[in-house]
């Protein structure tokens, strides 16, 4: 099969193309004929050095497929040879073939395509187990989402707005943020003009947001905090301005705060299989009825990776890349 590889942690120009031996399923993995596969800043990240792989996993980059079940393994009893799936792969999806646990998959949804699907795993797992698990986001509550325009954010703005949330979003430019309001966004504040934290207070009437989504840390750290309505919680996904700053936690005992953070990759097998259940349980019907759809910005052919990767650390795309291994 074609995979994508880098000989050394560097720049997008590492990637090319390369063969390997088609990979065997083990005893609960399903082998799925990758139609596509989705484009994540882990996998920035990873090419970097940045970013390693568990020990067990593939260190071919790509955390998400959708494709067709080609094997299985000898465990496995929710998935047949044919079947249309996406999933959360621990590695190896930038490949015509590609391993993932048969409980960390999904079905394609009613109505969407293989690019569409592709786009699926990595965002909502994601997200709904930070929101929704974590930091338990309820209906008639509020959420701020920073880098609302970027896939996490596309997919955390409608996820919340299905599920009865008031939703605040920043975003670079005036665009993005447009962007953002399509979506469902109550407001979008463009962060290089306005300052979010009286523009949350603004339209709170000084009583700050429920849940904060964050992705960027550094100076917004503080902010975020000041944002923060009594028992309020924050929860970190990455820090691209940095994970250090100096921070008075009188303001988290004054307001009660929860401030946790947590990856994905790294949590347990079983951990994903919880995330996939609910899925199935509480996102998979929205998905089948329309109501939340990726965003999908750009697809690029597999052995175009690198112009995917130069897109992505742009940082002017809005929703999801994805690139196409095979036509569906």
């Amino acid at each position: 099969m074609k995979q994508i590889v880098f000989d050394r942690p560097g720049d997008a120009g590492q990637l090319r193309l390369a063969e390997s031996p088609v990979p065997s399923p083990g005893v609960a993995d399903v082998l799925i004929r990758v139609v596509a596969a989705g484009v994540n800043r882990p996998d920035l990240f990873q090419r970097m050095g940045l970013y390693p792989p568990p020990p067990e996993a593939s260190p071919i980059l790509g955390l998400e497929v959708a494709g067709i079940v080609e094997a299985v393994g000898e465990d496995v009893a929710d998935w047949r040879i044919g079947d249309a799936v996406c999933a959360l792969t621990p590695g190896g999806g930038y490949a015509e073939y590609a391993l993932a646990p048969a409980a960390h998959c999904l079905r394609v949804p009613r109505g969407l395509s293989m690019i569409e699907a592709a786009a699926l795993p990595e965002t909502l797992f994601t997200v709904w187990s930070t929101v929704f698990m974590r930091a338990a986001l309820q209906p008639g509550e509020s959420l701020l989402v920073h880098g609302g325009a970027s896939g996490i954010g596309t997919t955390a703005i409608q996820l919340a707005k299905a599920f009865g949330a008031t939703v605040y979003a920043t975003a670079r430019t005036a665009e993005r943020c447009a962007a953002c309001t399509a979506l469902g966004a109550d407001v979008a504040i463009p962060y290089a003009e306005q300052d979010f934290v009286s523009v949350i207070a603004e339209h709170t009437r000084g009583r700050g947001v429920d849940v904060i989504l964050d992705m960027v840390g550094g100076d917004y750290i503080p902010r975020n905090l000041e944002c923060l309505a009594m028992d309020g919680r924050l929860v970190f996904i990455a820090f691209l301005r940095g994970s250090r700053q100096t921070v008075d936690f009188a303001t988290v005992m004054r307001k009660r705060l929860s401030v946790s953070g947590a990856t994905l990759r790294p949590q347990s097998s079983s951990a994903k299989a919880a995330i996939a259940a609910a899925l199935r349980e509480q996102v998979w019907p929205l998905l089948d009825a329309g109501q939340l759809r990726p965003v999908i910005h750009a697809e690029f052919p597999l052995a175009d990776a690198a112009a995917a990767h130069r897109l992505m650390e742009q940082g002017e795309h809005i929703g999801k890349l994805v690139l196409r291994v095979r036509a569906d």
